[in-house]
């Protein structure tokens, strides 16, 4: 990809263009990290880069953004511009070509505001970026508070940014976030989505997940997760504290790799417990149905937040199922084996393990079913079914509710161990007298 864009430089410059690499991939450059793409800025006009680039994209010429492909590689070739008025708090009304210097000084962050020449191997920096590099500081460019009423998105960028490079804002920059922080609202839905997950699939996300709460910014991306502090828990269970400390700890106990909905359902999981809290005759705290509730709440949540349907689905189960785990010994295998086979169960055992180190430390509910999937692994958990609802029609019995109850319980002796044949299936049905209803 590098190769990609310094060929497109090579080309603008030998048309006279001045051609430079710029934002992001430069930051990377300079943290001895791999960029995951590249950006060129230039002083061709959007017209003059089509021209040396014919097929290129311009979906962004208005902006003066132009996309050119090189091979099954795309770079983003912007001209040097400024901005005119924000009034979406978004995006510019309109936008002046200029020189490279103001164009560093409209960008969001003095990190993400250097140039490289990859050629000369050289840093071209108007506002001060390699210095907050080396300080580890996060500052917007010039005025902090105009830089976030230009676009809001830039709030929760400021706390991605601090999150996945480990840099502390820099004050006056950090007032301005927290000052704007209700502002977060204009923004749509899919852009605040798409940078909390970059927020909380990170390494570092519990530094996110305080980032967000000390800004105000959760306050108005997540308000449930509020509601969570001071919900007091048993202490018996949870004597780590209330419901907001237990999931913030359990955010914590995280590995460093994980799925999107494994983190969400850990952010999730208890989020209708100060809705079904109760206090019973003996004074124990309950929560009864917290699990279902939570899940129901949970696809509302993301919902309104636009994750699609292939995150929402797995969240909700884990967060549905998330209780059960403390009657894993008492099932029977057939039960087990069901639900060890769900796509979802690795990540349903993974939020098990932390829920209990967020608690009361107590893992041998999950060192049982990590014993378990040994003991399945020679196996197909869910086996080729021994009869189906053919042979039952043969047998006399109607298609409907009951064929498939039968099949069922087929099934079940079968995962139990008690058959393994399909004489031995016929033979277990007439052995317990389980006929076609007449």
């Amino acid at each position: 990809m590098l190769q990609a864009a310094i060929h497109i430089i090579q080309t603008l410059r030998s048309a006279g263009h001045q051609a430079l690499l710029a934002g992001g991939c430069v930051r990377d450059h300079l943290l001895g990290r791999e960029p995951k793409d590249y950006d060129v800025a230039t002083s061709a006009t959007p017209d003059q880069v089509i021209r040396l680039f014919p097929g290129a994209l311009t979906v962004g010429a208005h902006f003066g953004v132009v996309i050119v492909r090189r091979g099954e590689v795309q770079i983003e070739v912007a001209t040097f511009r400024t901005d005119g008025s924000y009034k979406d708090g978004r995006h510019p009304e309109s936008v002046t070509f200029s020189t490279a210097e103001e164009d560093a000084q409209r960008r969001d962050f003095t990190v993400n505001g250097l140039f490289r020449d990859p050629i000369e191997d050289r840093i071209i920096d108007f506002v001060e970026g390699q210095t907050d590099l080396e300080k580890r500081i996060l500052r917007a460019i010039g005025d902090a508070s105009k830089r976030f009423e230009e676009d809001k998105l830039r709030l929760l960028r400021a706390v991605r940014f601090a999150t996945t490079l480990g840099f502390q804002v820099e004050p006056a920059t950090w007032s301005a976030v927290c000052d704007h922080a209700p502002a977060i609202q204009s923004v749509s839905a899919e852009r605040i989505r798409d940078e909390l997950i970059k927020i909380f699939v990170h390494p570092n996300r519990l530094r996110g997940f305080d980032l967000l709460m000390d800004s105000g910014l959760m306050a108005q991306v997540l308000p449930e997760i509020l509601v969570l502090k001071g919900v007091e828990q048993p202490p018996q269970w949870h004597p780590e504290g209330d419901v907001f400390i237990h999931t913030r700890l359990m955010l914590s106990l995280l590995p460093e790799q994980v799925s999107l909905p494994l983190v969400l359902s850990v952010l999730l999981h208890d989020i209708a417990k100060p809705a079904t809290f109760t206090v019973d005759e003996t004074g124990r705290i309950r929560f009864n149905g917290h699990d279902k509730l939570g899940a129901e709440m949970t696809g509302d949540i993301l919902r309104r937040l636009k994750f699609p349907n292939d995150v929402i689905e797995p969240t909700q189960v884990a967060v549905e199922h998330h209780m059960v785990f403390k009657d894993v010994k008492k099932m029977k295998k057939s039960t087990l084996k069901r639900m060890m086979s769900r796509p979802t169960w690795p990540d349903e055992l993974a939020l098990h393990r932390v829920d209990c180190l967020g608690s009361n430390g107590l893992l041998d509910n999950y060192e049982f079913m990590q014993a378990k999937e040994e003991e399945f692994s020679q196996q197909p958990l869910i086996p080729q079914p021994l009869l189906n609802g053919r042979d039952l029609i043969t047998l006399g019995w109607q298609p409907g509710k009951s064929l498939g109850e039968v099949l069922t319980k087929v099934q079940d002796a079968q995962l139990e161990g008690i058959i393994s044949t399909r004489d031995e299936a016929l033979d277990w049905l007439r052995a317990n007298a389980i006929t076609p209803p007449v």
